[in-house]
């Protein structure tokens, strides 16, 4: 009899399929189903950004591989991109483009850690950053992101929890699944704990496009000689909306980044060809597009806050790219009320046990890939439970 490997059998299961499951028992009393659980875009793609793609998806070049860190074009757009974000200097040289940010992660893992070495990482954390390491044998430390703080770690809460076998520290901004935004002095503070100890800091910043107004940079830390601890992944799947193409990417020392090619190449030999020059171009040619959506999206995080404030004991603890992490009003664990909005009132999301220990009065609500005219029907919804 084949024996799967124990590493991955203890490895949870993703939970998605799990909430979706719950709503089968929905009988329509309070109208169609409204799924808050994925984070996905609510729009397409722009429409030129979509036709180019469809054209690029039958040329010959599309159906050849390319190269184990991604096609240049796409690698120098980047590079250029963040470079202007950030007001730093990143060249090609430091860029891999990944089949989605989760490969990137997967890769970084390995890149970084062996099995018996740990990684620090904030709860509530992205359940499939802890799958991954989990069935790599690596062990996550959890670092508790607190309400009381918006769940913002605190650099000075993590410093206890470095020792000999510590090779990373992950931070999650705008997270996922609180949509807190981390402000640039945490964010600087957690880079200068990185270097005292000496240990990497992977910076997912998958949601970066989805900042709130008026904040300006997300960081600094691409200014000067960032190349010697940072670690930073993207993802292209929001904010241009294909998730579908699988394209996220890498940022770190050119050293790491040839690493990096050995696990590409044996997971997946190059990223998906089709949409790599379309997104070159989109990163500028549909600039105003992604704006706009930006702000379609803190403006439904708006509408989303309305709604849950006319829903007696119902509390937003942290809101913003995406997500809302909420206290629910009962004495139950969140699992639990979890499955029983999805049975009765009709709304799909996800427990706050899916994201670590300690979280069991919240719920994570992704609001982004619904209508803002749906988002009003929640409270009552809410107030249904009892």
């Amino acid at each position: 009899m084949i024996v799967a490997n124990p590493l991955l059998v203890a490895t949870d299961v993703p939970p998605i399929p799990a909430a979706q499951a719950w709503a089968k028992a929905y009988d329509g009393r309070h109208g169609p189903l409204i799924n808050l659980a994925q984070a996905v875009p609510g729009t397409p793609p722009a429409d030129e950004l979509a036709r180019r793609i469809s054209e690029a998806a039958g040329t010959p070049e599309a159906a050849t591989y390319g190269g184990l860190a991604g096609d240049a074009v796409l690698r120098e757009a980047l590079a250029r991109d963040i470079s202007a974000t950030y007001g730093g200097s990143v060249e090609a040289a430091d860029v891999a483009i990944t089949a989605g940010c989760n490969q990137a992660f997967f890769a970084a893992a390995m890149a970084l850690a062996r099995a018996g070495d740990q990684v620090v990482i904030p709860t509530p954390w992205y359940f499939n950053h802890k799958m991954a390491l989990d069935m790599l044998g690596i062990e996550a430390v959890p670092l508790p992101a607190l309400a009381q703080n918006a769940f913002v770690p605190q650099p000075e809460d993590a410093r206890p929890l470095i020792g000999p076998r510590t090779r990373a520290l992950l931070l999650v901004t705008p997270n996922n699944p609180t949509g807190a935004t981390y402000p640039p002095e945490t964010i600087a503070a957690f880079r200068d704990l990185c270097e005292e100890t000496g240990i990497a800091l992977v910076l997912d910043e998958t949601y970066r496009d989805f900042m709130p107004e008026g904040l300006g940079r997300p960081h600094d830390l691409f200014a000067g000689d960032w190349r010697g601890r940072l670690v930073h992944l993207y993802s292209f799947s929001k904010a241009y909306a294909i998730p579908g193409h699988r394209l996220g990417a890498m940022v770190a020392d050119p050293a790491i980044i040839r690493e990096v090619g050995k696990v590409l190449d044996t997971i997946q030999i190059c990223p998906p060809r089709a949409a790599q020059g379309p997104v070159a171009w989109a990163i500028d040619g549909v600039r105003a597009w992604r704006e706009e959506k930006r702000g379609e999206i803190n403006a439904r995080a708006a509408i989303f806050r309305r709604a849950v404030a006319e829903a007696p004991g119902w509390e937003i603890s942290a809101i913003g790219a995406y997500f809302a992490f909420v206290r629910h009003p009962f004495d139950a664990d969140a699992v639990d009320v979890g499955e029983r909005l999805a049975r009765e009132g009709g709304i799909i999301t996800l427990p706050g046990p899916f994201f670590g220990p300690g979280l069991d009065r919240h719920i994570r609500f992704a609001f982004a890939n619904v209508a803002d005219e749906v988002l009003p029907a929640v409270p009552a919804r809410l107030r249904a439970l009892g």
